[in-house]
């Protein structure tokens, strides 16, 4: 619990540094949140900024938006109008967290055991084309491969849609989670594979073998949790890489997540909507990395969190 309060802690400088930077740098794009491709008159873009507080000094704007923040008010959307940040990210979010959640769990729920499997069948047939597949689930992007599977899936065969969004269906799932799902799900089962060759070549594993224990108890019992180590440090990577792979997924599919507000509100410079995006990820990826140190923790009992 100690150790968890001084990393809750720690988290509150890291996301000021990156919300001060974020609203400095949005300021500093060139564009205004209103300029529109027909000039409005001097009044009218004088009263609007007015009515946003974009009249005022950059320091002043910066100290209302950390006093807002501070009671948890993201502000204002400046082109998604009569909505607050706040409203955007909470219809957005669930899509977002459904999505990426399901994305994830299939990354490693695949990955682990074909990791596994290639180690164990190392340098055969089996291992090296599990690994050839690995190499092109690496390197095939999201944006690429989610068209090809809506091609053969949604207009050729007609099993599962190509596009939108129905709550509760898991048909409009499958081609979304199996696009941002790949690309991690290939750098899992190569991470786990290289990790178990490691471990099975290790003493304990062959004194083991030699006291004539099956395998599927060396497996379990012995070998895997070490294995899952640096699977673990990957863990928050993988998010990293399904959060930014989303912003593309969900606007080809159609689908209302909060990915494409990001996309958006840097294309038509809604700062508080960039800024409340940014804190979002940015604590996403820090929650990540305190559940990475607890999970070391579990894998391996000699880790002590306070050292």
């Amino acid at each position: 619990m100690r150790y968890l309060l001084k990393r809750l802690i720690g988290a509150v400088p890291t996301l000021f540094i990156i919300v001060t930077l974020t609203f400095f740098l949005m300021r500093l794009a060139p564009g205004r949140p209103f300029d529109e491709a027909r000039r409005l008159p001097a009044e009218i873009s004088a009263h609007i900024e007015h009515a946003y507080g974009l009249d005022q000094p950059l320091l002043v704007q910066y100290a209302h938006y950390l006093r807002a923040l501070g009671h948890g008010d993201l502000g204002p959307s400046f082109r998604y109008r009569d909505f607050t940040v706040n409203e955007l990210i909470a219809q957005g979010l669930p899509v977002t967290v459904e999505l990426g959640s399901a994305a994830l769990l299939l990354a490693f729920a695949l990955g682990i055991p074909a990791g596994v499997y290639a180690a164990l069948r190392h340098n055969r047939p089996t291992d090296r084309l599990t690994m050839l597949l690995a190499v092109l689930g690496i390197t095939i992007p999201s944006f690429v491969l989610l068209p090809a599977l809506a091609l053969l899936f949604g207009v050729e065969l007609r099993w599962l849609p190509v596009a939108g969004w129905e709550p509760g269906s898991l048909r409009v799932l499958v081609l979304p989670v199996i696009a941002l799902a790949l690309p991690p799900l290939a750098y899992v089962a190569r991470l786990t594979r290289a990790s178990m060759l490691e471990v099975l070549r290790s003493s304990y594993v062959r004194t083991a073998v030699a006291k004539g224990l099956p395998w599927h108890r060396i497996l379990a019992r012995h070998a895997l949790k070490p294995a899952l180590i640096p699977v673990a440090g990957f863990l928050a990577p993988a998010v990293a890489s399904i959060m930014t792979g989303s912003l593309v997924v969900e606007s080809i599919a159609g689908m209302p997540g909060v990915g494409r507000y990001l996309v958006q509100g840097a294309l038509n410079r809604d700062y508080t909507l960039v800024m409340g995006m940014v804190l979002l990820y940015s604590t996403v990826l820090i929650v990540m990395g305190l559940v990475v140190d607890l999970l070391y923790t579990w894998l391996d009992p000699r880790i002590r969190l306070e050292r």
